[in-house]
């Protein structure tokens, strides 16, 4: 779920800055969905675990979301932060720079943004009323 978050942000970028969908945005594409990846896994893993502990789906998604908020936030603060330089460079070679740069900058954004606040609220949405185990679900 967390890469059609990050693609919005990162197209937002794009489009923002008035870059183009290049070679060096495509693969700042795959850069930003490995951490999206990784920072949905990390958030569905914690609510599966409280589920697996007994907590009512409603409790386990907040319990969860709580617990990983911090390293949600700092695993993409750090990456954006990182990208910064590459973002506002004007050397040579920037302009194959600055789009890899805008777009994971801004795929994190909408991606955390979204991964925090609408995937935990799809979670509890789908496996609410389910009979489902949400720890076999995949």
């Amino acid at each position: 779920m967390p890469p059609p978050f990050a693609l919005v942000g990162g197209v937002a970028a794009l489009w923002i800055r008035g870059m183009n969908l290049n070679l060096s945005a495509s693969i700042g594409f795959l850069a930003l969905f490995g951490v999206a990846m990784l920072n949905g896994v990390v958030l569905i893993s914690s609510i599966n675990q409280l589920s697996k502990a007994g907590f009512a789906s409603r409790e386990a998604v907040l319990g969860g979301a709580r617990r990983r908020l911090r390293p949600v936030l700092m695993t993409a603060f750090v990456a954006s932060v990182g990208f910064i330089p590459m973002a506002v460079a004007t050397s040579t070679g920037a302009e194959v720079q600055r789009p890899l740069a805008s777009v994971v900058i801004g795929g994190l954004f909408s991606s955390t943004l979204l991964t925090l606040f609408l995937l935990p609220v799809l979670y509890d949405w789908v496996f609410r009323n389910s009979e489902v185990d949400p720890t076999l679900a995949r």
